[in-house]
């Protein structure tokens, strides 16, 4: 009880900076395409490109088939939720693994709470989604595929998966200061992470054992309640996610921790 106070008095100044926050995620979010002539622009342009490039590849040219669903545009809506969620995954937990190193020269010259770093990752990482995830729900407005109400059961499938990530990319991220090999090891393993997820492939056309296996998989469900949003417009299944949520919060308690008592040896690392 005592560790989950102090835990909650550590996010306390994350409040108090809101104000460093949002300009650094608005000055990352302006960098990022400074030197370009179209700007932000881009930032439409390219997950736009690719959205298009998978309904009209899958759906039009392939005529690939989502198995127990009769829309030619199943197959192109599952990949594009699986794999636009899964980039929001990877966009946190990989920025938050190197977070400290790449900002050591801050952390060293400029005093303010380190916390606000990982705040900062999963900001940007929402920025960038929201703007990916508003124009792949404009696609299925004008092809008629909007899911309806079921699309409010995005929200808190965000919020899982946010804390996951963060979560396990924070606990990761302290880790890595110390060990380097952490950064190699899981750079290599979200890449087996990501074929070990029913996300070019239905979950249905796995064999009993593998759908055993794909239980102990915490993305598989969150990007299955995705999938079931965007191409049936049903609600995901809540009772498969309860194990997630609770292992994000193990995860974000576990980061929180790992930082607090290493937020000194961290610097000194650096």
């Amino acid at each position: 009880m005592v560790g989950k106070l102090k835990n909650l008095a550590y996010l306390r100044p994350i409040w108090r900076y809101r104000g460093f926050i949002l300009q650094t995620v608005k000055r990352e979010f302006q960098a990022k395409y400074r030197n370009s002539t179209l700007g932000a622009a881009w930032n439409i342009i390219q997950p736009l490109a690719m959205i298009l490039v998978y309904t009209l590849i899958f759906s039009q040219v392939m005529r690939a088939k989502l198995p127990g669903v009769d829309s030619h545009m199943a197959y192109s809506i599952y990949l594009c939720a699986g794999i636009l969620t899964w980039g929001l995954f990877a966009e946190i937990s990989g920025r938050c693994l190197n977070v400290f190193l790449d900002n050591a020269n801050l952390l060293k010259k400029v005093s303010f709470p380190r916390i606000c770093l990982p705040v900062i990752v999963v900001l940007g990482a929402l920025m960038n989604f929201a703007i990916i995830f508003l124009l792949f729900t404009v696609v299925l407005v004008i092809t008629g595929n909007f899911p309806g109400r079921a699309l409010l059961g995005l929200a808190p499938l965000l919020v899982i998966q946010v804390l996951f990530s963060m979560g396990l990319g924070m606990m990761l991220g302290v880790m890595n200061v110390f060990f380097r090999d952490v950064g190699q090891f899981f750079t290599v393993a979200i890449q087996f992470w990501f074929w070990f997820t029913p996300i070019v492939y239905p979950f249905s056309i796995l064999p009993p054992t593998a759908q055993h296996l794909m239980q102990w998989n915490p993305m598989a469900p969150l990007i299955g309640g995705y999938q079931k949003i965007m191409v049936m417009g049903q609600w995901p299944d809540w009772s498969a996610l309860l194990p997630v949520f609770v292992l994000s919060l193990v995860l974000c308690a576990g980061g929180l921790y790992l930082f607090r008592r290493h937020a000194g040896d961290i610097v000194d690392e650096l």
